[in-house]
């Protein structure tokens, strides 16, 4: 069984190196910061401050999952608030798998996933219960985001939604929706076709 703690900090360290190849000047932040993993500061132009929260995860596979619970839930307090999910693979020879999105996606992705979970056509009430705190989401379901560095030089808040298009379709229905409190919730944007 993988050491969670030196899986979580490959997948830290692996995202402040990828920041600054880009231009950032990353710092980890302590444990125990709700929300953050990494501060980083624009080196080029102007001096955008992000914050990035890291989520990681060993194997690549379609079906792996990462377990989003409350924290990574709530919309943005800023419009700059970001997450970077790393899948590392078993093999070290194997390239790492970075999946950059903007919280706020990620909070509607949270809902949408679980909801339609929970509620899906054709499987019986009451066998799937697992509570909104324990929800997973896929990589499948962050595919469109891989290694899309370069979204953060502007605010999360104006990044495409590159989310699956079964997701918009979901947000749609009314079993599914996307929860009272998200920005989203009265107009629901257009998704990226990229």
């Amino acid at each position: 069984m993988a050491d969670t703690k030196q899986t979580k900090s490959i997948g830290e360290h692996y995202v402040c190196a990828m920041l600054a190849r880009y231009g950032w000047a990353p710092a980890l932040t302590r444990d125990g910061l709700a929300r953050t993993d990494v501060l980083a500061v624009q080196t080029t132009g102007k001096r955008q401050v992000i914050t990035v929260q890291v989520k990681t995860i060993r194997g690549v596979q379609s079906r792996a999952s990462w377990p989003l619970g409350p924290n990574a839930q709530t919309v943005d307090a800023g419009e700059n608030e970001w997450f970077v999910f790393v899948a590392i693979p078993h093999a070290p020879a194997e390239p790492m798998r970075c999946f950059v999105v903007p919280r706020l996606h990620v909070s509607a992705a949270v809902w949408i996933a679980h909801q339609h979970w929970l509620t899906e056509p054709g499987v019986a009430p009451g066998t799937r219960n697992t509570a909104l705190d324990r929800a997973r989401v896929s990589l499948a379901a962050f595919a469109g985001y891989e290694d899309r560095w370069t979204d953060m030089t502007g605010p999360a808040t104006a990044a495409p939604v590159r989310l699956p298009a079964a997701y918009r379709q979901y947000a749609l229905e009314t079993r599914v929706g996307v929860p009272a409190e998200h920005p989203w919730h009265d107009v629901l944007p257009m998704w990226a076709t990229d």
